[in-house]
């Protein structure tokens, strides 16, 4: 089985595995624990990639107090224990904080480091990028911003494939026309024929009112078919759940127009949060696939963890 997120997708798939696929908590194994106990310390957001028979993995440290403060670059050969290797604080990317990176290695072996900011004193966010020849190479020096957003919204948390001879990008757009509103969400479509310079395509995935996803839905994961792509996305029903999303499935017969499948999360935390959110799946190439996924523990705070798939 083949299931790509953040990476090069070579084999298509049939669409009916991914509902085969969802995170179990119960079977996760504790990748990094949150930086310290209690609402607002969270350790996860990952981007995995494979390369050269290691597995690299970007995500990013919070606590209550700093909000996103650092993203982190490591490397692992089991794909549990990792080393970290370079750390992009929020102060060199001048934002007040820093969510979910993306990281890519192109078809000609650069690393690429897509990084989510927050515009200091505002609701606005944006993504800059970074490029490096090395995975343990990445300056903030070298900064560029890819999506700027605007007055009217935030963009963050991309997602980033390559199929189809160009590069697709799902990002989370939030509106800031509403002031107090300006947590809801969308998943905003792109593509590239570089992926540095972006073009708009739509809403991919909207929110559904009276659902469980009725005030976000931010697609964290994706997979091309044969039937078409299917996605797995954070979704949450209020504003209180703003942090604690759970995680669905959606479908499409294209990248840009996907529909939330069911009535219900295929996966949560057994804890008090619910949160299971950020899902990126990585393929091994031996049958084996990797699941990481920030997930909510029993005092509130996220942990970064992790599931072996198969093999």
């Amino acid at each position: 089985m083949t299931y790509y997120s953040y990476v090069i997708v070579n084999e298509p798939l049939e669409v009916s595995d991914a509902a085969l696929l969802p995170p179990d908590p119960a079977a996760a194994t504790l990748v990094l624990p949150a930086p310290g106990g209690g609402l607002g310390a969270w350790a996860g957001s990952p981007s995995a990639v494979l390369a050269d028979g290691e597995i690299y993995l970007a995500y990013r440290l919070r606590t209550a107090d700093r909000r996103g403060q650092v993203v982190q670059v490591a490397r692992s050969a089991d794909g549990v224990s990792f080393e970290p290797l370079v750390s992009i604080g929020k102060q060199d990317m001048d934002a007040e904080s820093l969510e979910r990176p993306a990281l890519v290695r192109t078809r000609e072996g650069t690393w690429r480091l897509y990084l989510s900011c927050a515009t200091w004193g505002t609701k606005h966010w944006r993504v800059e990028l970074l490029e490096a020849g090395t995975p343990d190479g990445f300056d903030s020096a070298t900064r560029r911003v890819l999506l700027p957003g605007d007055a009217a919204s935030a963009v963050k948390d991309p997602v980033i494939a390559w199929q189809g001879g160009q590069w697709h990008l799902w990002a989370s757009v939030h509106p800031l026309t509403e002031r107090g509103e300006e947590d809801r969400m969308t998943t905003q479509y792109a593509t590239s024929p570089d992926g540095i310079a972006w073009t708009w395509q739509g809403t991919a995935l909207a929110c559904r009112p009276g659902e469980w996803d009725a005030r976000g839905a931010r697609v964290s994961a994706v997979r091309f078919g044969r039937q078409g792509v299917t996605a797995y996305y954070d979704g949450r029903a209020t504003a209180a759940q703003d942090c604690e999303e759970r995680t669905g499935i959606a479908f499409g017969a294209t990248p840009g127009a996907l529909t939330a499948l069911g009535d219900r999360p295929v996966a949560e935390s057994p804890a008090q949060g619910l949160g299971l959110r950020y899902l990126t799946i990585l393929d091994l190439g031996d049958g084996r696939e990797r699941l990481y996924y920030e997930l909510t523990n029993a005092s509130g705070s996220h942990d970064l963890v992790t599931e072996l798939r198969g093999g």
